[in-house]
């Protein structure tokens, strides 16, 4: 039967006895965990200082310069790049103004040549007119003055044309032929 979870199982026979340094029946032997025996106190803090002494220099002169250097290194590179990327957005402002400033140059100068050639096609167009203008108005006062030619011919041959037909008339209503200038003398007569 066992009695205690912190028995110690007797030894075998023809096995040695080992010492796990637990509390022994009776309390004659104690035994503590070696970091907490102040018996070891002293060489424990000497080993510590040493190897406390040692990290410290090591530290100071490998680890620490080099993790320096590092970033310094890494601080040149990112001012060297922000400085690059200023100098990169200037440019690119100075570009775009430049830019801005063409392309109104080139807007202005094509506005001027729209406004150019609208005001020639214009000019060409009222030319043109004008000279459409009096050539109607030639062939029109031309048209007018043989129309009134014409007329004035017409309105003499009227007189002849309407005696002839008013005898023509009467001869086919009386069936008495009427001497034309007998026509024309009446005619005379009713319109004085």
């Amino acid at each position: 039967m066992i009695s205690s979870a912190f028995a110690q199982e007797a030894p075998q026979e023809g096995e040695p006895a080992t010492h796990t340094g637990t509390v022994e029946r009776g309390g004659a032997h104690e035994s503590a965990f070696p970091p907490f025996d102040s018996s070891n106190f002293a060489p424990q803090l000497v080993w510590l200082a040493l190897i406390f002494g040692l990290l410290y220099i090591l530290m100071s002169t490998i680890a620490l310069p080099r993790v320096k250097k590092i970033l310094v290194n890494r601080r040149t590179t990112i001012d060297s790049d922000l400085e690059a990327s200023r100098e990169l957005q200037a440019k690119a402002h100075s570009a775009a103004q430049r830019n801005e400033a063409t392309l109104q140059a080139k807007k202005e100068e094509a506005q001027g040549i729209g406004r150019e050639a609208h005001e020639k096609i214009a000019a060409e167009i009222g030319a043109a007119r004008a000279s459409a203008e009096q050539r109607f108005a030639a062939a029109l006062a031309e048209a007018e003055a043989r129309i009134a030619g014409e007329k004035k011919q017409a309105l003499t041959h009227v007189e002849s044309i309407a005696t002839g037909a008013a005898a023509s008339i009467v001869e086919k209503l009386t069936g008495v032929g009427v001497d034309p200038a007998t026509v024309a003398s009446a005619y005379a007569n009713v319109t004085r």
